[in-house]
């Protein structure tokens, strides 16, 4: 059976909260002006943001602008993520109640 690390679910005004396996948030994802999403932790500090890319997919950037990885959408409405280097990290895969579940590399 995979191990669920974390769980996504939409909040208010367009934002998307996230959780640890727990259930604990451990922050959330904001729209940007212009397309990007800008990613904050549980304390509401921005620690980067996502924009989207020519694949469909995101490109995630630290603070600093440094590419951190890519999320690239999967076959059947789930998606593949990526660190800097290529290398698959995990995948996320819809849940029954409408929240997006995170699994680590399988």
């Amino acid at each position: 059976m995979r191990k669920k690390e974390g769980y996504s679910r939409e909040g208010a005004f367009g934002t998307i909260n996230h959780y640890d396996s727990r259930g604990k948030k451990i922050g959330e994802s904001r729209p940007g002006l212009f397309g990007e999403v800008n990613n904050y932790d549980a304390k509401g500090h921005k620690v980067g943001s996502s924009t989207p890319n020519l694949t469909g997919g995101l490109t995630h950037r630290d603070n600093h602008g440094h590419k951190v990885g890519r999320s690239d959408p999967g076959a059947v409405s789930d998606w593949k993520h990526y660190d800097a280097k290529g290398h698959k990290t995990g995948y996320s895969d819809w849940g029954l109640f409408g929240e997006m579940k995170h699994y680590k590399k399988k």
